[in-house]
């Protein structure tokens, strides 16, 4: 734990011990706090577009590339209500389209990211024939024979986001359902006949695996396919929902550590990575999720347990990103108090963006692509 996490300073102050939180009883943030983040956005933001001249100029993803950076200036434009954060982000859109390798089908690491981003872009600058455009072009994944993996990153969960990403920033079923219901069909059955092959059923009725491991997270693993199996808007039958993927959500809950912490794989014992990509911090979307259809308190408990761990151990000498960084440790309590409402959620979330407001005086790692979206700025 020493070896990837800095101790916790906040650990021994907590909520019921600061008199100074940088909210208000009905958990809205302060002027003073909102004012501090906003001018650290405008800092980085700066130093960002420094670090970008020198980026991968060929590199188009939404995980570390342009569509990344596209994303973020999109997001800003809803925060702020800044026509100027749109322009800029349909300038990076634009940059991402012209170097697509027209391989991978995902939102984060393939074409379909950076099609989905730029077309919600283009919408929303009024651009709606050139937005359709990029909505028509989306490949077929729905041939199990195609040696396509389920997973988040590079596989049929990654091209499946993009569907409900753009019905959701459209507020309407610009993609039919019928196509996203589809697509989980395929996930559904590749997993049952991956269970049967290697003889798993009695353990979990579904079973995926990514380059030869059984892995757990929500970026190659089991989390975050259930995850968006369990999405309403996947309308995946009552039936199945109990039968198939109840049970498997059960397996990866048993799957816990004594920690609270879960593993990166099937099989490891090493209770070590606390990432959004392995480990609680990636793990408690699914087990807020599966409370929300089962209603099992369990499953609440497990998630508190998650936030736990990542307040005992989130603050990541790795860096302050959002794939194995503090940021992305920090979205589990956002998480937790969107679902519960408790202020001490909110409380750590706020304390972990104030660690990321100091940003480089902590000693972290330089990650791979320090000014992307998913691993660095």
């Amino acid at each position: 734990m020493d070896a990837r996490s800095f101790p916790n300073p906040y650990l021994y102050q907590d909520y019921s011990k600061d008199p100074s939180t940088p909210f208000n009883s009905a958990g809205q943030l302060i002027p003073d706090f909102v004012n501090r983040v906003i001018n650290k956005i405008k800092e980085l933001l700066q130093l960002m577009e420094t670090g970008l001249k020198s980026a991968d100029p060929r590199d188009f993803t939404v995980y570390t590339g342009w569509s990344g950076i596209a994303l973020l200036y999109l997001h800003l434009s809803e925060v702020f209500g800044d026509q100027s954060f749109l322009i800029r982000a349909q300038e990076y859109a634009s940059k991402a389209l012209h170097c697509l390798n027209k391989r991978d089908v995902t939102f984060l690491c393939g074409d379909a990211g950076p099609y989905a981003v730029a077309a919600v872009i283009l919408h929303r600058l009024g651009s709606h024939k050139e937005a359709d455009e990029c909505i028509s072009r989306h490949p077929s994944v729905l041939k199990l024979e195609s040696r396509l993996p389920d997973e988040l990153l590079y596989g049929r969960m990654g091209y499946l986001y993009t569907l409900l990403f753009i019905n959701k920033c459209y507020n309407a079923e610009k993609v039919s359902y019928r196509c996203i219901q589809e697509v989980c069909d395929v996930v559904i059955k590749s997993g049952e006949n991956f269970a049967a092959h290697k003889r798993m059923q009695s353990q979990s009725p579904l079973m995926y695996e990514w380059y030869g491991e059984y892995y757990v997270g929500p970026a190659h693993g089991l989390a975050g396919i259930y995850y968006f199996l369990m999405q309403p808007q996947c309308n995946v039958s009552s039936e199945k929902l109990q039968t198939l993927i109840g049970p498997s959500v059960e397996f990866v809950r048993h799957l816990r550590y004594p920690s609270g912490n879960y593993p990166a794989c099937i099989g490891d014992n090493r209770d070590l990575l606390v990432h959004w990509c392995h480990g609680a911090p990636g793990i408690i979307y699914m087990l807020t999720q599966a409370y929300k259809i089962f209603k099992a308190s369990a499953y609440l408990a497990d998630a508190a347990q998650c936030a736990e761990i990542c307040w005992q151990r989130g603050l990541l000498k790795k860096g302050y990103g959002i794939c194995h960084g503090v940021a992305g440790n920090a979205y589990t309590f956002l998480a937790m108090y969107n679902l519960t409402h408790d202020l001490k959620y909110l409380y750590r979330a706020c304390k972990f963006a104030e660690w990321c407001m100091d940003f480089g005086e902590h000693g972290c790692r330089t990650p791979d692509t320090p000014f992307s979206l998913f691993e660095g700025t």
